[in-house]
């Protein structure tokens, strides 16, 4: 239906004429798209996560030549791939009815949003900018990286945690911090339609420190995307802990709390939706994981740290020539451990990915573990789980988590 250059378009059966009239107008509204005005396209909510979870298409000027760089998430890997206007159009398509239930479509005056449900349900709707002037849009490889949270737009946690100045501009030795800070929100970003938004929501960050993305998670979840949450971060310094309430309640933030708490007793909740834990030491990201699971929250979220339990156990035979100089058997414990931890949070309904966080450069503690609940309850998949126990026995290790879900 069209009504002041808007429509909306509905579609419940997947096999009829209709659907297939409608999905032509995807690709119409595609083609639309692909100009120089076109400001990006993210496909999401992907069907298959053993392939790509998410591309994202923006224009680019090459030697004088429009093409639209597809950027496409792989696992841990991000791929790039530039097409003309008619091969970009067939790719993105293609995409659509094979492998995404979601698609954003933003240009310079128009936005559009296509939902396709499991039962083929097509969903789809546009509407009009309102007027802005466009100056000398930069379309070049290798422009300035667009960041969830902007250069030059004060945010007032970053500038008290010192990651900004008044101006906006980011203080050149916090700038790891804040890419740091904008790539965590990508990660939330990207699991945005695991969370209803009916109801409030319980999030809580076990062992928050300075709490630069519990802030940061807040602000974005609450102030720029209206979420109803309450979010509660749990660490052991209490002058840190007082510092940040200070923070909280200068803010206006209602529903950021933070609580003096050990992770492996605390019981102050009933249920959680997401749970953060970034750089727990050791066994405490064991602890957060199992808090996780046993609260069936829909996203958990942690970057591991300090991973010794398995480097003091480990013992097989047919790696003690490798095992045998420290820093190598360091650095394959950490590694085992983390995939250990996302096996078994497989075996107990999750999606699960090990992400980058940040480059390596910036710091070593760079892996992310991701878990999604799936939307149907499910039996812990046999082969994950015979595949733990396999490893576990082979390497004659024990972590903390298995202990803690076999009591």
């Amino acid at each position: 239906m069209l009504r002041n250059g808007e429509w909306n378009v509905v579609v419940t059966d997947c096999y009829d004429y209709i659907l297939i009239e409608k999905m032509e107008k995807i690709r119409e509204l595609i083609v639309e798209a692909l100009t120089k005005d076109l400001q990006q396209i993210i496909l999401s909510n992907a069907v298959d996560k053993q392939k790509e979870t998410k591309i994202k298409v923006r224009p680019i000027m090459i030697k004088g030549e429009l093409l639209f760089q597809c950027t496409k998430t792989l696992g841990p890997k991000e791929l790039h791939e530039n097409f003309t206007v008619s091969p970009a159009v067939d790719f993105l398509f293609t995409k659509i009815q094979e492998q995404f239930r979601q698609v954003e479509i933003d240009t310079d005056t128009w936005r559009a949003v296509i939902l396709i449900s499991k039962k083929g349900k097509v969903t789809i709707n546009k509407k009009k900018k309102q007027p802005q002037v466009v100056i000398n849009k930069d379309l070049s490889h290798n422009r300035t990286k667009q960041y969830i949270l902007e250069e030059g737009t004060p945010v007032d946690f970053l500038i008290d945690l010192g990651v900004q100045t008044k101006e906006g501009k980011i203080v050149k030795a916090k700038y790891d911090k804040f890419k740091q800070i904008n790539r965590f929100l990508e990660f939330i970003q990207d699991i945005l339609p695991a969370l209803p938004k009916d109801r409030k929501l319980t999030m809580i960050d076990f062992g928050c420190g300075k709490s630069y993305l519990t802030f940061a998670m807040y602000y974005y979840l609450k102030v720029l995307n209206h979420y109803d949450i309450r979010v509660i971060g749990l660490d052991l310094k209490e002058d840190v802990i007082d510092h940040c309430n200070g923070l909280s309640k200068k803010y206006g933030y209602d529903d950021l709390t933070f609580l003096l708490g050990d992770i492996s007793t605390y019981e102050g909740v009933d249920a959680v939706d997401m749970v953060v834990t970034l750089h727990a030491c050791d066994t405490a990201t064991d602890y957060a994981l199992y808090k996780a699971i046993k609260w069936n929250a829909k996203v958990i979220l942690s970057v591991p740290c300090c991973q010794h339990e398995v480097n003091s156990q480990i013992q097989c035979d047919d790696l003690k020539s490798v095992l045998k100089y420290g820093l190598l058997k360091e650095r394959i414990s950490a590694l085992l451990t983390d995939g250990m931890r996302a096996n078994i949070l497989e075996e107990n309904g999750y999606d699960t990915q090990i992400l980058e966080f940040i480059d390596m450069e910036h710091t070593p503690k760079n892996i992310l573990i991701r878990g999604v609940k799936k939307e149907k309850r499910m039996e812990p998949a046999r082969q994950v789980k015979a595949d733990s126990k396999h490893l576990a026995q082979y390497l004659n290790v024990e972590q903390t988590l298995q202990k803690l879900l076999q009591q």
